[in-house]
Order: C-alpha cells, then structure tokens, then sequence
C-alpha cells in the first residue's frame, strides 16, 4: 500500500492596516498586559480590568440570589487583600466593603435601598471611582472600621 500525502492550502486575504487599527486606543493596549483589576460574580465568573459600564452592569445584574460583585486590585501586595465588594441584602440596600491590605484597613459602609431607577447609581459610582483611582470615593459615603471574628 502507498502512502497518499496530502497538502494543505492555506489561502490569505491580506489588507494593510487602517488608521484605526495601526494606533490602538489606550483600553486596547492595556488588555494586552497584565491587569489590574478583576471583578468576580457570585458565581465566579470573572472579567479583567472592567469598564465603568461592565461595573455598572454587574452591579444591575445583582439580585437575591446573585447577592454580590467583587472587584479586586492585582497590582497590589499582599495579593487578595486589595479589594472592594458589594452585597445586596435582603431589604434590597447594599453593603459595600473595601479592604486596603490587612484586616486593620477593612471598611464598610451602608447604602439604603434608594428608588428604583437611581438606588444603584451611588453604589456604581462609589466602585467605579475606587477602581479608577479616582478621588472622592471614599468621601462619598460614611465608612466604619470592619472587623471579622
């Protein structure tokens, strides 16, 4: 018996590059290094390095069952110990944790259900200015020392 050799074509439609992709905006780039962030759901699905409307939409998505989002700082050491998280409660108000390494720089702070429509949008915002950094976060709710039996 003989032995059939095969070929296999490879056929290539190239195109030079437009201007748009030749220069990549600054979400692009940094998606291509090592992130920064990470935001988890109950369930453990995770994404990296979020943006400002993924957070919002994680947030939108909590419900009774699906009680919490976790977004998590991995730029920072000691690691799993940089983070902020929140927990929709029964009553449908939220309580928002941050911890800024060991349990002595762990904080929580309350968030009464609000209206409908705008209940969420303190609690987003208070996330997506911590994950970017952004001044006024900490300022925007009333925190107090949390500590873990």
């Amino acid at each position: 018996m003989g032995t059939a050799k095969h070929t296999l074509k490879i056929m290539c439609r190239c195109r030079s590059p437009g201007p748009a992709e030749v220069s990549r905006p600054a979400d692009k780039v940094a998606r291509m290094t090592t992130p920064v962030l990470r935001a988890t759901e109950w369930d453990g699905t995770s994404w990296d390095d979020p943006s400002d409307e993924k957070l919002h939409d994680l947030l939108a998505d909590m419900n009774l069952t699906w009680r919490f989002v976790i977004v998590t700082r991995l730029d920072l050491e000691p690691a799993d110990q940089h983070y902020m998280q929140v927990h929709l409660n029964d009553d449908l108000s939220y309580t928002i944790e941050y911890r800024e390494g060991g349990p002595d720089r762990h904080f929580q702070a309350e968030v009464p259900r609000g209206h409908e429509l705008l209940g969420l949008e303190p609690v987003a915002r208070v996330l997506q200015d911590w994950s970017r950094r952004r001044p006024g976060w900490r300022e925007a709710l009333s925190w107090s020392p949390l500590s873990l039996p």
